[in-house]
Formats: C-alpha cells, structure tokens, sequence
C-alpha cells in the first residue's frame, strides 16, 4: 500500500482538525433528535490570552437558578470565572468540584464564579448544585442563549464544558475548552487575571 504523498496527508489532518471543532448547535440537534449522549467532547485546551488582545468587554444580562437577574456589570473591577455546563453532561460533573475548589480559594479575593446552563430548567440546576456541593450561582440560558451569544461573539465556545477567565475590566483573559484537568490550572489563570506575579 502506497503511503499518502505529504499535500494529501496535509488535506487530511486538516480535514481531521476542522471535524474536531464542534459547536453547541451540534449539541442542540442531538437533543432535538433524541439522542442525549451527554455532551460534545472538546480537546482539552487551556488559551491564554495577552493584554493587548482581550478585545472588548463582555455585555450580559440573564437569570440564575433562583430568579435573581444579573449582569456583567455586576462583576466589573473584579475577575469573573464563567463555566458553562449542563446536568447530563459528564465532563461537567467530573470538573464541578474543581470549579468549587477554587471558587472556595478565591472568593474573599475579588474573584466571582458564575455558572451559565446552557440546556437545565431552574430546578435540574439547583438540584445539580445540590449534588454536587456547587455554591455558586448559574444563570439558566436555555430559552433564548443570549448570555452564550454575548460570549460568543468576543470569544470561541466550541464545547461542553468551556470555563472562561474575565479579567477586571470584563474582558476574556483566558480560555479552557473540555473538561478541566486539575483545579490548579484554573488557580493560575486566576492568579494571572489577577494580576499577581510569583
């Protein structure tokens, strides 16, 4: 057999790399269909992004799973960790006491955690938190999306769970794509949209 010449095994990896950048919509039309296998796996990715490059500051507005409204300017002049997730999803569940954990570290340093459930009526949140010892709040997103359109239109969302880094100013310091693998990784980008130096 013939070893593919270096252009076609160039086409190919990159046909293979585009297959791998999923979007929620896919997500979507799976539960449309019927077909709830959980979530839409996203290579691990952790994206740091400079200063000069955050872009603008991220404008939302939604509803928690206790009916209380908030907004990004809720959580200007500190940093925001913003996970979206969504009860079924495995990935989601694994990474939720890490997320904690830290939430847990920094909470009394200027740093908010905020949920956005992209698919979870208020009572399957709530439960979830329940379950999972989450003390932080999560805006319910599912009717209309728009706090994840207003994410993603400064940043990627590729897949569930995507846990993002606001700095002060409200703008996307860092990214995580997939499950998080360890909560000193987010501790760190923490640190770094806090602008702390070792």
């Amino acid at each position: 057999m013939r070893r593919p010449t270096p252009f076609i095994a160039a086409l190919l990896l990159t046909a293979i790399a585009l297959t791998g950048c999923t979007s929620n919509d896919t997500l979507a039309e799976q539960y449309r269909d019927g077909n709830e296998k959980g979530y839409i796996a996203g290579d691990f990715q952790v994206v740091e992004i400079p200063t000069a490059d955050r872009g603008e500051p991220v404008v939302f507005e939604g509803v928690t799973e206790t009916g209380e409204t908030v907004s990004s300017d809720d959580y200007r002049g500190g940093v925001l960790v913003v996970n979206f997730w969504y009860a079924a999803c495995g990935p989601c569940i694994v990474e939720a006491p890490l997320l904690e954990e830290v939430w847990q570290e920094y909470q009394d340093q200027g740093v908010a955690f905020l949920g956005v459930n992209t698919y979870d009526q208020p009572a399957t949140a709530l439960s979830f938190a329940r379950d999972n010892n989450v003390t932080y709040p999560s805006v319910i997103d599912v009717n209309d999306g728009r706090v994840k359109l207003a994410f993603a239109q400064v940043t990627p969302i590729q897949a569930t769970p995507t846990t993002l880094v606001l700095d002060r100013d409200g703008r996307v310091a860092a990214r995580v794509i997939g499950q998080l693998a360890s909560a000193s990784i987010l501790s760190t980008l923490v640190d770094d949209a806090l602008g702390r130096v070792d």
